[in-house]
């Protein structure tokens, strides 16, 4: 399908943006990579008149590290994810949900902001960053404000953004040593939406127990999901197959999937339950050192 007609506008500082969001108030919509936007347009399920392109301003592509914080531009790119040696050493869950977006041509443009801007709970790092216990800044006409990733996503395809915001850095505590994790998706073929996928990020102990734990949730409820129960579990703990079994026990029970041409949500399920599973081994190993 087509889109309909739309107006298109360039602003080069975030100040224009924001005024001309508030000009057209909710029949404009920001435009990142639009990767996410424009095909959403195309089937119409969302009809902007206006379009603001916010990609021809400068100072909002970065990744760097202060004040205790990874913190990354909205404008990055997931390429720029992928090629970051800061993301490469430090963050591994980081580079294996770039990775996992789409295919290399769509990483070259979208962006991590408008990943998580779009809401959409089958998009890659809304559970990363639940996993992360990360943070957003949101800048408006009224300054800046920072809102924690467990809020952002009041509901299915909605985000806390109000009309005339625009999502500017995604803030990331920095993990302490002794830390690791990992981003475990399956989908249907190569660069589709996950069928189930789960982020976890885990922090050790001098005693070898999990000292922090953050498991996020793919495409398996109406909103991302962070897996409090399962993370509960793990704490204090330490690792051990058993654990990791009760603890994607857990997960799966909380976990909302419905039935679609991914498959019926029983089966999601069962993915649940191994991916856990899965991505506790692999983030314990990056947190010891063993990978």
């Amino acid at each position: 399908m087509i889109p309909p007609s739309f107006d298109y506008a360039t602003p080069q500082s975030l100040s224009e943006a924001i005024a001309l969001l508030h000009q057209h108030g909710s029949e404009a919509k920001v435009l990142a990579g639009g990767h996410s936007l424009i095909p959403a347009m195309r089937l119409r399920f969302a009809e902007p008149s206006h379009l603001i392109d916010i990609s021809g301003i400068a100072g909002l592509s970065y990744i760097r590290e202060s004040g205790g914080f990874l913190r990354i531009g909205a404008m990055t790119r997931e390429v720029e994810l992928e090629d970051s040696e800061l993301i490469q050493s430090n963050y591994p869950i980081l580079l294996d949900t770039a990775k996992m977006i789409a295919d290399p041509q769509v990483r070259n443009l979208a962006t991590l902001g408008g990943n998580l801007a779009h809401g959409d709970p089958a998009n890659d790092h809304p559970a990363t960053m639940l996993a992360l216990r990360a943070q957003v800044e949101i800048t408006g006409q009224g300054g800046k404000r920072t809102v924690p990733i467990d809020d952002f996503f009041p509901d299915f395809f909605t985000t806390v953004l109000e009309h005339g915001e625009i999502l500017t850095e995604i803030q990331i505590p920095i993990p302490p040593s002794n830390s690791g994790g990992t981003y475990l998706k399956i989908e249907r073929k190569v660069g589709d939406y996950a069928v189930a996928a789960v982020a976890a990020q885990v922090s050790l102990g001098a005693d070898g127990t999990f000292q922090q734990v953050g498991l996020g949730l793919t495409n398996v409820g109406p909103v991302p999901i962070r897996a409090v129960r399962s993370e509960d579990s793990l704490r204090g703990q330490r690792p051990d197959e058993a654990l990791y079994a009760q603890a994607g026990q857990l997960a799966s029970e909380d976990a909302d999937p419905g039935d679609d041409l991914r498959g019926s949500a029983d089966y999601k399920r069962s993915l649940i339950r191994e991916l856990i599973k899965r991505a506790l081994r692999r983030a314990v190993d990056h947190a010891q050192g063993r990978s």
